[in-house]
């Protein structure tokens, strides 16, 4: 086997070995420090074997400061680090919640940039008071420092095994990641059988710490219901979310940094100040703008219309429902069905099916497949604007057209994902959508970006970054030339680069 380190550096081995043994041919300091390695771009654990030939780098723990705090090697967190202990960390807390109620049925527990969750099927409500104890059982499967060790079956194997522990969730899982193309199944063990520890595995497909010693300071955080695969008409389940650190220090200045959001979070600043209010009685997600609000908000939209006026926008105005047909064109509809509205439709179409014995099922299968036409609350203002477009005949010197729209649209956003004004239901955008020519696209995409910049140094919006996304090769839900995307997807490049 070769391996291609990070450096450029090569090392040979006459015998397949894990990133685990690698680490410690280059040095026992490395060895020690290690907690994982990124194989060709993908994690690892130590001691899995590596496929063959590749490019490794050892992911390792952050070292101290005489405060406590971690000292990471770039001055900066490793996100891949931080990734595998809140991962390992998660099956800590489902093992203890496991013990601590024995009638749990895991589902699904991946990391979040800020911590992780764990969703869980439980008939016992666990509530903040539960919190302490589930922390007191983590601290023993941390001080037991028990091993994660992999081991793989074939689905052959694997799904008997799922089916006899009759956990659908589980079940549902594999099965997914069969479909997605695993040839295997894989499930992570704490602990050895006939130790005297405590023997836990899950299903998951990894990578984690080498032991649950390695995990440092965490700390249970909230409860909050969620669904299987965030249908809100499947089984509801409870979701225990955590956190963890490599310190105690880290942790502590964490939850210091979390208090002073808390004080200063729009949802506690906002209605004191009167600028706007969420009433039951009104939706959730549905935001009522106060006399107060009202005037940032005017203030808000004045400022930016200013400067679409002076690139040359032309504002339009749309409806805030479309026929459905419009967005079966445009591919909103059904693609993007679980996030919008239910469609609307005539009462008199709706009697005549009823009528006729037709079911809610047969009713949306008929919308889908075009068979009834109705109404739907638009999810973006795109349509419309195209619409407007269209209206008119244009020459090659008209271009570019600029439109723009303060235009209101809706989602149907999951309950659970509902938070103040940074996720609603109802929400109205500086939209705007530009007609050019090939060549105008470069100076185009350079006007938005001037826009943009304008906006954040205004308020003072210093901490963002710039994303492109690209189309998938591959995939068969896109319209125009290839030559046209790769041109586009390079002007766009060219653009975020000019950052």
């Amino acid at each position: 086997m070769k391996i291609t380190l990070p450096d450029g550096s090569e090392k040979s081995f006459d015998k397949q070995v894990t990133a685990g043994e690698v680490a410690a041919d280059i040095g026992a300091g490395l060895a020690k420090a290690a907690i994982g390695a990124k194989v060709d771009g993908d994690l690892y654990d130590l001691n899995r074997p590596l496929p063959g030939d590749c490019n490794l780098a050892i992911i390792t723990k952050p070292r101290e400061d005489k405060k406590g705090k971690s000292k990471w090697r770039d001055g900066k967190p490793d996100v891949d680090a931080l990734y595998l202990l809140r991962h390992s960390c998660a099956h800590v807390m489902a093992e203890a919640i496991c013990k601590l109620w024995p009638d749990t049925q895991l589902a699904y527990g991946p990391p979040l940039d800020n911590g992780f969750y764990y969703d869980i099927a439980l008939d016992t409500p666990i509530s903040s008071d539960d919190f302490e104890k589930i922390e007191a059982e983590m601290k023993k499967i941390v001080e037991e420092d028990r091993k994660f060790t992999r081991y793989e079956l074939a689905p052959g194997e694997g799904l008997p095994k799922l089916e006899q522990e009759a956990n659908k969730y589980k079940i549902d899982n594999a099965q997914r990641a069969m479909e997605g193309g695993a040839n295997t199944l894989s499930w992570y063990v704490t602990g050895e059988q006939g130790t005297g520890h405590q023997y836990f595995e899950d299903l998951c497909m990894g990578p984690h710490i080498p032991s649950t010693g390695t995990v440092g300071a965490f700390k249970v955080m909230s409860i909050a219901s969620s669904h299987w695969h965030g249908d809100v008409t499947s089984d509801r389940f409870q979701r225990v979310y955590g956190t963890a650190f490599f310190t105690q220090t880290d942790l502590d200045e964490h939850l210091e940094n979390l208090e002073q959001a808390r004080q200063r979070d729009h949802r506690v600043i906002g209605p004191r100040l009167g600028l706007y209010t969420i009433d039951e009685q009104v939706g959730q997600g549905l935001v009522l703008w106060k006399p107060n609000g009202a005037i940032v908000r005017q203030e808000l939209q004045n400022f930016i219309a200013e400067h679409l006026t002076r690139q040359g926008y032309k504002q339009v105005f749309t409806p805030h429902i479309g026929k459905l047909g419009l967005y079966k064109t445009s591919g909103h509809y059904p693609y993007y069905q679980d996030s919008q509205y239910p469609a609307l439709v005539s009462r008199e179409q709706v009697q005549s099916l009823a009528d006729e014995g037709c079911t809610c099922a047969q009713l949306s299968s008929q919308m889908e497949a075009g068979e009834i036409d109705g109404y739907l609350l638009k999810p973006m203002n795109c349509p419309h604007h195209i619409r407007i477009f269209a209206s008119d005949k244009h020459s090659y010197r008209d271009l570019p057209i600029r439109l723009a729209e303060f235009g209101t649209v809706y989602r149907w956003e999951q309950s659970g994902e509902l938070g103040g004004m940074t996720r609603v239901r109802g929400f109205t955008q500086d939209d705007a959508h530009l007609f050019c020519t090939e060549d105008q696209l470069d100076a185009e995409l350079g006007g938005c970006l001037e826009l943009v910049k304008i906006v954040f140094n205004t308020l003072g919006m210093d901490d963002y970054r710039g994303r492109v996304g690209m189309r998938d090769p591959d995939g068969d839900t896109y319209v125009g030339e290839p030559a046209q995307w790769d041109k586009a997807e390079a002007e766009c490049m060219k653009a975020a680069k000019s950052l």
